[in-house]
C-alpha cells in the first residue's frame, strides 16, 4: 500500500521520532543540539510542520544520519534503486549513536554488519 502525498509530512516525522529515540535523546536534547525550539520539533514529528532544509540538516547532523536519509523520507529526494543504501546508513547510524557500546564494541558492531551485507551483495 502506497502512502498518500499528504502523509509524507508523518512519515518523515515518525522516522525522525524513530532515529531520535534510538539515538536515546529526548526532544530537548535534540532541541539543544540542534538549536530548533522544542515545540516545533515536536509539530515536525507529529507531522504539523514541515521543515525547512536548514533545519532538515540540523537535525540530521544531530542524529547522525545522512541528510539525502532524511530528504528521502521528506520525500524531497527520489528513492531510486538505492534503497538498501538507506537502510545500511540508517543501521550503521544507530550503531555509532548507542551510548552504551563502547567504541571498539561500535567497530565490531559495525565491522560485523558490513561483512553480513557485503555476503549477502555476492549472493
Amino acid at each position: 500500500m502506497s502512502a498518500k502525498p499528504d502523509d509524507e509530512p508523518n512519515i518523515l516525522g515518525s522516522f525522525i521520532r524513530a532515529q531520535r529515540q534510538m539515538a536515546n535523546l529526548s526532544l530537548r536534547q535534540l532541541s539543544a543540539l540542534t538549536e530548533v525550539s522544542n515545540p516545533y520539533l515536536s509539530q515536525i514529528e507529529r507531522g504539523l510542520h514541515e521543515p525547512s532544509m536548514r533545519v532538515l540538516k540540523s537535525i540530521a547532523e544531530a542524529l547522525n544520519v545522512s541528510a539525502e536519509t532524511l530528504l528521502k523520507q521528506a520525500g524531497l529526494v527520489n528513492e531510486g534503486a538505492d534503497g538498501d543504501e538507506q537502510v545500511l546508513e540508517t543501521t550503521e547510524a544507530a550503531i555509532r549513536s548507542d551510548r552504551r557500546l563502547s567504541e571498539a564494541q561500535k567497530r565490531a558492531l559495525l565491522s560485523v554488519y558490513r561483512s553480513y551485507v557485503a555476503a549477502s551483495d555476492e549472493a
